[in-house]
């Protein structure tokens, strides 16, 4: 196996239709494999939940190899960050980070075929093409396909440093290609972590505590062993007191009481047989190590209540908080102004809800483990494994199935590690399945966020101060040094948090995906109270961002900013006429290194507001494959809308007051988008990102769509609750004036 950068071995592959694939492979670089049929199988590194890697990543090594993108199979490589590098999907980073390296591979790859070539027909390299699988030598008329020079060219050690192709040749980057696993996929193949079988296999769930502040006390499993097909009940430690933690590791509840049955119906049922007291935590403390440093968190062990957190957050609200950025003299253009416009914005706890609950396989003996699930960082997780294990990482192997969904709820590896001990306790290979009841009551949540937004004005109605505050359970969402930071001459940006025993994590965009929702309606208000459009607002002040930037430490290119606005502008035909039947909402944001831009349009549907339209603009540079790009967007879009109009989770004593979606609404598919028109800047940036930038402005761009449909603004997540409907008793109250 000839090394090259990040490298591993092959595993299953898929194949085209009609093509079986052969015992040989020649390797060339760590991402490329050629049999002498001509068949080139191309290694995808990073995990796939739908944002469809699978199929971008290989086309990124095929551009630079001048492969036939036909010949091409696709391969999920295992876990080995070693050799294939950081493998974490989140944060938008799949493509960004393996823009270069995937095209360095393809290029060497090429140049060692094109070398082959020339040594077998004794003639210069640099007189040879590559192109669509076929080396040609125009002198001679001679030609050959990758195939038939592969097992010369994979004795050649790996070049560095080629050339790589200008944008202007690419031929299969952007170039739309149809997702690799999409037939497996609409005809049911096995390809998720819930999908996974072994031999012997046992499957395993856990009975946890009913309220976040409270653990095992005592329990009775007597009837539950006496159903059919159960083979043991016991409970084990997620965590040792003492264990350090790792930076993505976390635990909801840390005493498990499992369930070990042969079949996943025979384990529900007797799970609800056992008997089982609980009671209070009480504080805890939980040593936190990461990045070089290590901290002990004391985890409160109080039974909290929505209506008290809402409460709580008013009283710290009011309270000094941490200054984040400060610009200018903020106090005095408070002071003077001739208007004071403030408006404060609130969310809830949301829920991952990933349609594939939480599931992973474990099998685990003294020597060695093999573990195969849905796994979002699997880098992140195998340190924690190891160590719980009490077994060296080369020991341990890590499959990555496709994942039903991530959305940032993957990338914490508790659930892999309870399936890990499970499987050492149990002395079998066994599958950790989890209900959706289990996965929407074991936290891991998008945060409770609430921000206080103030602005300025002059007599002439000049915005010359802008203030943000915002806090949050168990954190704030504030990005300091995001727009309008650096656009307004006395700005000040202050955030603050309260602790939390209800474990929170990363949501499709963290805190950005309500920073969005809250500065892009208070932007629209501020633009009413200015008597300017609020689109022209925002490009005023991203012109004053260019010319005469504030500060020093603003995170946006206010050139690429203005540019999504004026695309979708362009599209959405702001203004014009033919669109005032619709009430029209528009929002624009800036995070993972990309820029999105929206339109909504709403109209009253069974006297409801509904949207109908949606204009979508996004920058996030070189677009692989702009199919799979505009499916993303679209996917942030429905989200969006869905999460905005309904998503919340309450808790009461501790215990969550939604726990299946009959009580947890999600968006229906009757009240998805008619129409969804995805628009991409045109430039030669390397790929900034597209997985996240799309989702936080569709709250803001709803709301503000929602006060032209009903004449009010919302200022409380979800906005469904408050808005009346037919028949309500809102509705009624509405009615009765």
């Amino acid at each position: 196996m000839i090394s090259f950068t990040w490298l591993s071995r092959a595993g299953l592959a898929d194949t085209p239709k009609g093509i079986a694939l052969p015992e040989q492979w020649h390797e060339l670089t760590g991402y490329i494999k050629i049999t002498p049929d001509n068949i080139i199988k191309i290694l995808n590194p990073n995990p796939e939940f739908g944002q469809n890697v699978m199929t971008s990543l290989p086309m990124i090594v095929a551009e630079e190899l001048e492969a036939d993108w036909k010949k091409i199979v696709v391969e999920m490589g295992p876990h080995d960050n070693v050799k294939l590098g950081p493998q974490f999907t989140g944060g938008s980073n799949s493509v960004r980070m393996y823009w270069k390296p995937l095209r360095e591979a393809g290029a060497a790859a090429r140049h060692m075929l094109l070398q082959a070539a020339a040594e077998t027909w004794g003639v210069p390299v640099e007189e040879l093409t590559a192109q669509n699988g076929i080396i040609s030598h125009a002198k001679s008329g001679k030609s050959a396909n990758y195939g038939s020079l592969a097992s010369k060219a994979a004795t050649y050690p790996i070049p560095k440093g080629m050339a790589l192709k200008a944008a202007k040749d690419f031929k299969v980057v952007r170039n739309s290609q149809k997702n690799v696993e999409g037939q497996k996929i609409v005809t049911g193949k096995p390809l998720f972590g819930l999908d996974y079988r072994q031999e012997g296999m046992l499957y395993a769930m856990i009975q946890h505590p009913p309220a976040f502040g409270m653990k095992l006390q005592s329990f009775d499993a007597s009837q539950a062993l006496k159903m059919p097909g159960i083979k043991d009940v016991f409970t084990l430690k997620l965590y040792e007191d003492g264990f350090e933690q790792g930076g993505f590791d976390t635990r909801s509840f840390n005493d498990l009481l499992v369930v070990v049955g042969n079949t996943t119906w025979e384990v529900m049922n007797a799970r609800k047989k056992l008997i089982v007291q609980w009671e209070a935590t009480g504080d805890t403390k939980d040593t936190i190590a990461g990045r070089g440093t290590k901290r002990e968190v004391i985890v409160p062990g109080a039974l909290e209540t929505t209506t008290a957190q809402l409460e709580k957050m008013k009283e710290y609200a009011q309270k000094p908080a941490q200054q984040l950025r400060k610009d200018g003299d903020p106090e005095a253009a408070f002071k003077n102004a001739a208007q004071v416009i403030e408006r404060t914005y609130n969310a809830p706890f949301l829920a991952h809800n990933c349609m594939e609950p939480m599931n992973f396989f474990a099998h685990v003996t003294d020597e060695k483990a093999l573990l195969a699930g849905p796994l979002q960082a699997p880098a992140w997780t195998e340190p924690t494994l190891a160590k719980l294990l009490n077994l060296p990482p080369e020991k341990i192997e890590i499959q990555m199935t496709r994942m039903g969904g991530g959305f940032g709820r993957r990338a914490y590896g508790h659930y892999l590690h309870e399936a890990a001990l499970i499987s050492k306790k149990a002395k079998a290979p066994i599958q950790l399945i989890y209900s959706r009841e289990d996965d929407m009551t074991y936290g891991i949540y998008r945060p409770m966020y609430t921000a206080t937004y103030r602005a300025a004005l002059d007599a002439n109605k000049n915005l010359i101060g802008f203030h943000v505050k915002g806090g949050g359970i168990p954190e704030h969402a504030i990005h300091a040094n995001r727009f309008p930071a650096g656009a307004v001459d006395n700005y000040l940006a202050e955030g603050w948090q309260i602790p939390s025993n209800i474990t929170i994590g990363a949501f499709r965009a963290p805190r950005s995906n309500f920073n969005a929702a809250a500065e892009q309606s208070f932007l629209d208000e501020l633009a009413v109270a200015m008597g300017k459009d609020p689109i022209e607002l925002r490009l005023e002040l991203l012109k004053r961002a260019k010319d005469n930037p504030v500060g020093k430490n603003n995170d946006y290119d206010p050139d690429r900013y203005a540019g999504i606005l004026k695309l979708v502008k362009e599209k959405s035909g702001w203004g014009k006429p033919e669109n005032k039947k619709y009430s029209r909402g528009v929002a624009a944001y800036f995070c993972h290194n990309s820029y999105a831009a929206h339109v909504v349009d709403i109209v009253m549907k069974n006297g409801a507001p509904y949207v109908e339209r949606v204009y979508s603009a996004v920058d996030c540079g070189i677009v692989i494959n702009p199919d799979a790009a505009s499916n993303m967007v679209e996917g942030a879009v429905v989200d969006g809308i869905g999460n905005a109009f309904y998503g919340r989770l309450s808790h009461k004593e501790g215990a969550p007051e939604q726990n299946n979606f009959n009580n947890y609404r999600m968006i229906r598919h009757s009240e998805a988008p008619k129409k969804i028109e995805v628009h991409f800047v045109q430039n030669d940036i390397d790929p900034t990102g597209l997985g996240e930038p799309p989702f936080p402005p569709v709250f803001g761009a709803v709301a503000n769509a929602l006060f032209k449909a009903t004449n009010k603004r919302y200022y409380d997540q979800p906005f469904h609750e408050q808005i009346p409907q037919p028949g309500s008793t809102l509705d009624n109250k509405k009615r009765l004036g």
